[in-house]
C-alpha cells in the first residue's frame, strides 16, 4: 500500500494558524520559515527561527509547528530545527505581513 502524498500546500495553511503571541501575524507570513520540505515517505523538514532569540514563548511556538504539521494528512514526521542564523528581521516579513503591521 502507498502512502498519502503530502500536500506542501497543506502544511502552509496550517503553519497560517501559528501565529507569533507579541505580533499578530502568522509565522509564515512573519518569514520565520527558513525551510519547508517534504519527502516521498511524509517527513517534514523545517528549519525556522523567532523574533528574537529572547523569545519568551520559544518552546510552545516550536511545540504548536510540530503539532499543526503532525496534523496534516500523511505526515510521519517532522524534524524541527530553530536556527538563529541568519536572525530575522523585517524584511523577511512577506509583504501580506508588511502591510499587517505598518511595515510598508
Amino acid at each position: 500500500m502507498e502512502g498519502i502524498q503530502v500536500n506542501k500546500e497543506a502544511i502552509i495553511a496550517a503553519l497560517k494558524t501559528v501565529y507569533d503571541p507579541e505580533i499578530p501575524v502568522d509565522i509564515y507570513e512573519l518569514g520565520l520559515i527558513y525551510k519547508l520540505e517534504v519527502d516521498e515517505k511524509g517527513v517534514v523538514e523545517v528549519v525556522m527561527t523567532l523574533t528574537t532569540p529572547n523569545c519568551p514563548v520559544a518552546d510552545s511556538l516550536v511545540m504548536d509547528v510540530q503539532t499543526k504539521i503532525y496534523q496534516v494528512e500523511g505526515v510521519k514526521d517532522v524534524n524541527l530545527h530553530l536556527t538563529f542564523d541568519p536572525p530575522w528581521d523585517k524584511s523577511r516579513a512577506s509583504e501580506i505581513a508588511r502591510l499587517e503591521l505598518d511595515m510598508l
